[in-house]
């Protein structure tokens, strides 16, 4: 809790069950559980606590998939062993809701091998709300849920509902000592503020080894950004759709009339902003509030005087204090456009 307090997260998502069916929590309905084998500690309990004491929103994972039970697979194709698993998986369910206080979000996973009308989605979303009037759920359960989940890319959900994007830190998703492709730092930053721009969030996937902490390079990652969020968060959390887009050294993310420009390919001396199609009043560096020299004609904004190296890593973000909410226009527009020479001029 400490290392995601300091990566600048603020909620996690626990598994309580994947889908080999081992319940890392104290229930009733089976012994393949967390008190009974292996540990003998309530992990799901340990983590809520400790997720409250840090001021952090609590979300539990639940797979609806279980190869232990015996009617996991069974229950597609024999109505007695639906019924039976659907009544195990309401069980547990309800378990989770009941006995460890207020739980924010309830993140379904693997509804296979059945459809809605076989979970009886319905009503376990009914049964869920009942138990948590204020908790947000996914639709992994086939129901429609309260956001999307796109997994391992960054999309915005087309019809404007809430978005969570989830993906690893590496290449996978319980620890794997081969797996050593972790994501730069500069790499998972970008990856928040393209969430941030499209107003999605972003839940980053962590795999504990066996004693159940966290690998070393994940916790550097992690730390990393968290420690640029710190000097930088206004530019991330409660921010607003963003439309502008280029160049591709530079993502956006903006509040209200202010653009915010987080150079994570540094140029060196200058940088500019191609097609803004409205007047900025000034520019300065975010963390420090230092202001930048600019100038602004017809097609670009040229930001000028900077120093050869980056200020701030994995990004460094420039503030554009706007007239009007900041938009550039398309190709199309620029390619109508005149070329025009920018004199005396001094750019992601």
């Amino acid at each position: 809790m400490r290392i995601a307090k300091a990566s600048g997260v603020k909620y996690m998502v626990f598994t309580a069950k994947h889908h080999e069916g081992f319940c890392n929590f104290d229930t009733k309905l089976t012994d393949f559980n967390s008190v009974k084998q292996g540990p003998k500690r309530d992990l799901v309990r340990e983590y809520v606590e400790a997720a409250r004491e840090g001021g952090m929103r609590v979300g539990i994972y639940y797979s609806l998939m279980d190869w232990h039970h015996p009617d996991g697979e069974r229950c597609s194709v024999d109505e007695e062993a639906r019924r039976r698993f659907v009544d195990y998986t309401f069980g547990l369910i309800r378990e989770l809701l009941t006995n460890y206080g207020k739980i924010d979000i309830l993140w379904y996973d693997a509804a296979m091998p059945m459809d809605a009308k076989g979970w009886e989605s319905e009503r376990m979303d009914k049964m869920v709300f009942e138990l948590q009037p204020d908790i947000v759920v996914n639709g992994r359960n086939q129901s429609v849920g309260d956001f999307s989940t796109p997994e391992q890319h960054i999309t915005a959900d087309g019809n404007g509902r809430a978005w969570e994007s989830c993906m690893t830190l590496n290449e996978s998703w319980g620890y794997d000592a081969a797996d050593d492709e972790w994501k730069s730092p500069r790499r998972l930053l970008s990856n928040i503020i393209t969430c941030a721009r499209d107003q999605g969030n972003y839940l980053i996937n962590v795999g504990p080894m066996g004693d159940g902490t966290f690998p070393e390079p994940s916790v550097r990652i992690l730390t990393e950004v968290g420690e640029w969020l710190e000097g930088n968060h206004e530019a991330i959390f409660n921010t607003d759709l963003c439309q502008p887009w280029r160049p591709n050294y530079a993502l956006y993310t903006r509040r209200g009339n202010t653009l915010y420009m987080h150079v994570h390919m540094w140029p060196g001396g200058d940088v500019s902003l191609p097609g803004l199609q409205t007047r900025v009043k000034s520019v300065r560096y975010l963390r420090t509030q230092q202001p930048l020299q600019f100038m602004q004609d017809e097609t670009r904004v040229h930001i000028t005087g900077l120093p050869v190296e980056a200020p701030d890593r994995p990004a460094t973000t420039i503030v554009l204090e706007c007239e009007s909410e900041p938009r550039m226009n398309t190709d199309h527009e620029l390619r109508l456009q005149k070329p025009r020479l920018a004199v005396n001029i001094t750019s992601k």
